[in-house]
């Protein structure tokens, strides 16, 4: 059985999608999802799905080995970020190399970088009347929306869209594109 771990922030709309296409799948499953954020829906998502979940602070992320250890107990063959938004930190990124991977609102390297999420990304594609945006899924480095490029897929930005109306265009990508990347990276 292969293992995929899930850190989200948010409400976790990526992580259940992710978790129910591979619920098909006799060979794959979500083992874990972690969150730095103690009132993110992804838990209430987790629960509902019988997901273990796992809540942890700064403290435990950045300054001790308290989440690496609990990710090298689970032995997982993918990390996969799912709307999460701190920075990974190198000892995690150093013990799996090339085994994290995280989805961005856009098509990187455009609007990419600290503070570059959710809206802030849709807003600025909007502002600067780019024709076209998508969802960029990468490998995960010591460096915001910087690794290697896994898979892009595009739509186009119409002249009255809004962040919202972009917003649901991307969401939709993600929710179909997310899960194939993945179980095309486990195969």
């Amino acid at each position: 059985m292969k293992k995929i771990i899930i850190f989200a922030s948010g409400s976790g709309s990526n992580a259940e999608r992710i978790a129910t296409y591979f619920r098909e799948n006799e060979g794959i499953e979500v083992s874990l999802i972690l969150s730095n954020n103690p009132k993110a829906g992804v838990l209430e998502r987790a629960k509902r799905l019988q997901i273990p979940s796992i809540v942890f602070d700064r403290q435990a992320f950045y300054h001790s080995e308290i989440v690496l250890d609990i990710i090298k107990n689970q032995k997982p063959d993918l990390i996969v970020l799912a709307g999460f938004l701190w920075k990974f930190p190198e000892n995690i990124i150093e013990k799996f190399p090339n085994k994290i991977v995280n989805i961005h609102p856009s098509l990187l390297p455009k609007y990419g970088g600290k503070g570059m999420y959710g809206s802030f990304v849709h807003q600025a594609v909007i502002e600067n009347k780019e024709s076209e945006s998508g969802i960029t899924i990468h490998y995960v480095n010591e460096n915001y929306d910087e690794g290697a490029i896994i898979f892009q897929a595009k739509t186009t930005v119409l002249k009255n869209d809004t962040a919202d109306s972009l917003a649901e265009k991307i969401h939709q990508l993600e929710y179909k594109h997310f899960p194939e990347v993945i179980a095309s990276l486990l195969k």
